[in-house]
């Protein structure tokens, strides 16, 4: 699900930081608190429990987004399968955007019904 329905260009424009992972690095860790999610701008990433990957998540994919939402604690591990970068929205910059922006809040939904879907199809 890469066709995206907005220009990236607004994370700029929110000043939304980007962040680097080198291949194998953790990007968060499963019990800590969610206080940002992820959008993947270059790169993989493995979301995992344990030895298990749930999900790789490439080009435009968000992860992280569940906890961030929930308040919750993080549910699984996320680690950079590549040299990866990603824009980190925690909660104030996510309620900006989607205040500002419907069509992100569209596509966070878009990719949360996606994930679910899958996961539906393993069972």
């Amino acid at each position: 699900m890469t066709d995206v329905p907005f220009d990236f260009g607004f994370f700029e424009k929110f000043l939304i930081p980007l962040k680097r992972f080198r291949a194998g690095e953790k990007i968060f860790q499963e019990g800590e608190a969610g206080q940002a999610m992820y959008v993947v701008l270059e790169g993989k990433v493995d979301i995992t429990l344990g030895q298990t990957v749930l999900e790789t998540v490439g080009l435009h994919g968000i992860f992280g987004e569940m906890a961030l939402i929930e308040h919750a604690l993080r549910s699984a591990d996320a680690i950079a399968k590549a040299a990866t970068e990603v824009a980190v929205i925690d909660t104030n910059a996510f309620v900006k955007l989607v205040s500002n922006n419907p069509h992100f809040s569209l596509y966070v939904m878009r990719q949360m019904a996606s994930r679910v879907r899958r996961m539906n199809t393993r069972l």
